[in-house]
């Protein structure tokens, strides 16, 4: 997008007369900067916005400078598409600061962004060495009695040296946290007295989530939580570790029409939502909305959000949850050329960024894999599947039928990067390769289980895949066999083992390499507890799978044949690849 583009410097901008904010909105007649006593609704003045050019709004003030508590009143014209308010407060969307209000609602804040990087910077690790190791931030520390009581649990937890140690001990290069974005829960999971844990319901795209700060920090503010999350990143680049964020723009809060009303949908919900002209929500995420990537305001929005996370916290690289909405045009259906798709792998201020897609929504056509742009990788369920296929499924078809269904071919074109799946061009790094992530099995389960086993979710089981491809190896559920036993964690030896040897970027579930269980629940979004933590109380086995695994990510790390960046050609000698030091690559010898 060209600097030009008038849908720029959205949100509040500091300025020598006091703060300017700007707010895109097509539809409004009429929107009001609320400014607030802290800790209340209570409005102290009322400002009127200025609608220019793209349909920005904006208007400057003194009131508005660091600190300053503010909302947004939006009117505008009544029908089926449309839901202003202007009794309604509004979060801004572009906020780089939330806060709650003693009534449980939120605020935007303008927060002190000032910080001492110390000379840290990002670790540029190249593609080819990267182990990506899949975390939930509070779930990773939260038992860890290594880390202080105070801090487990938090940002500054994961920043802690013994969280470190393990870290780099094990040999991952980057970590994965699943989403930080600010988020609640719905309101059905609140009703039934349960919570989203993983945090894929988005309140706000510039925000830090304030729980996952400690406890002194989020009664300090916004302020704080913010110098908390950079403090983490820091410590972690100092030590040499990647941050990449599990990042959910395809949808919002908000959930459907009955749900609440927090921000985009009091703004301008005909422009933002895909939706029938009758008002019924194009749903192409299962959550209830979809924002309309096919609005150049919506692609902006995503943009400036990644920049602000890349380049003001210094994140390495991003996880884009149902990717294959953001891909969505104006008739809905997917394009690998959609701008934003484009815009996202091209834009100057994000490159050396990794981008990763989950390459699928729930939409018509929205199984995607191997067919974003170059630039991009991707999670390829492909590969999980055939893992799974291979060192299980097959295994236990075998048994009862004497024969598995598939050979070793379809194997060893999975080992060697999926080149069936992706262009030459793009190599078998655009592969990011899994056997079990945040959602689904751990690997533990995948050789203990044949069943999901979800009750505990307040769905009657209904909820979560029937299609594990797992084996339980005859006996479903934890058993004393010590023959089971050992089959068991032979596979899932095996599982990693294939996982960490592979062409293409490795994936590794936190908590996999010691043989973490979820107790068979293959859907364990919405527990915050025990089920979920990692435990740090282990027995002899799980430390000898510890040492397995990270011996494999040591055999990966010392030999460039498991990893290459090409997909091999009969007949053509190629150059080696150029060797990683840690800090600059050199010239293979």
């Amino acid at each position: 997008m060209p600097h030009a583009d008038p849908i720029r410097d959205l949100g509040v901008r500091l300025t020598a007369d006091g703060g300017e904010l700007r707010v895109w909105s097509a539809n409004a007649t009429s929107i009001e900067l609320c400014i607030l006593e802290p800790q209340s609704d209570w409005v102290a003045e009322r400002l009127p916005l200025t609608r220019g050019d793209g349909d920005v709004w904006s208007v400057t003030s003194p009131a508005l400078r660091v600190g300053t508590h503010y909302a947004l009143s939006v009117d505008g014209p009544k029908g089926a598409t449309h839901a202003f308010d202007p009794e309604r407060l509004l979060l801004d969307p572009y906020a780089r600061g939330l806060a709650r209000t003693p009534e449980g609602g939120w605020r935007a804040t303008v927060p002190d962004t000032d910080f001492d990087w110390g000379g840290a910077t990002r670790p540029g690790i190249p593609l080819d060495h990267t182990v990506i190791y899949e975390a939930h931030l509070k779930g990773l520390t939260r038992l860890n009695p290594e880390v202080p009581e105070q801090l487990r649990g938090t940002y500054a937890g994961l920043a802690h040296p013994a969280t470190i140690a393990y870290l780099t001990e094990l040999g991952v290069t980057a970590v994965e946290l699943l989403p930080v974005h600010q988020f609640v829960s719905e309101q059905r999971l609140t009703k039934m007295g349960l919570v989203n844990y993983w945090g894929y319901n988005t309140l706000g795209f510039f925000a830090p989530h304030a729980a996952y700060a400690t406890r002194e920090a989020q009664q300090a503010g916004p302020d704080a939580v913010l110098r908390e999350f950079k403090g983490m990143v820091k410590l972690l680049h100092e030590a040499g570790l990647e941050v990449i964020l599990d990042v959910v723009y395809n949808h919002t809060a908000e959930e459907g029409r009955g749900g609440p009303t927090t921000s985009f949908r009091g703004i301008d919900n005909a422009s933002y939502y895909r939706q029938d002209a009758d008002g019924t929500y194009i749903d192409t995420t299962g959550c209830g909305n979809t924002l309309d990537f096919a609005l150049p305001a919506a692609q902006r929005l995503v943009l400036d959000s990644l920049r602000y996370w890349a380049t003001e916290l210094q994140v390495d690289g991003f996880r884009f949850d149902l990717a294959a909405t953001l891909g969505r045009g104006a008739d809905a259906a997917f394009d690998p050329e959609h701008p934003l798709l484009r815009a996202i792998v091209e834009d100057l201020a994000l490159q050396g960024v990794k981008m990763i897609a989950e390459p699928w929504d729930v939409g018509f056509g929205g199984w995607q894999v191997g067919n974003f742009p170059r630039g991009w990788s991707e999670w390829n369920d492909g590969y999980r599947d055939r893992m799974r296929n291979f060192w299980l499924r097959d295994i236990a078809q075998a048994r009862a039928m004497g024969t598995a269904s598939e050979g070793i071919g379809s194997l060893a074109r999975r080992l060697a990067g999926s080149n069936h799946v992706f262009a030459l061009e793009r190599g078998p790094l655009a592969s990011v390769n899994f056997v079990t992530a945040h959602d689904g099995f751990t690997a533990a389960d995948l050789v203990t289980y044949d069943r999901k086993h979800n009750l505990g979710n307040g769905e009657n089981n209904r909820d979560g895949t029937n299609d594990n491809k797992s084996f339980n190896h005859g006996v479903e559920g934890p058993s004393d066999d010590p023959e089971l036993r050992r089959i068991r964690r032979k596979a899932v030896r095996n599982l990693l083992g294939t996982l960490l040897l592979s062409a293409g970027v490795p994936m590794l579930t936190a908590g996999d390499e010691f043989g973490r269980s979820q107790r068979g629940n293959n859907n364990a979004y919405c527990h915050d507890s025990e089920l979920t933590w990692l435990s740090w109380d282990r027995s002899d086995w799980q430390e000898d799978l510890f040492e397995v695994v990270k011996t494999l990510i040591r055999l990966r790390r010392e030999n460039p044949a498991l990893r290459p960046v090409r997909y091999g050609r009969w007949g053509r000698r190629r150059r080696a690849p150029a060797r990683w030091t840690g800090t600059t690559r050199t010239a293979p010898r």
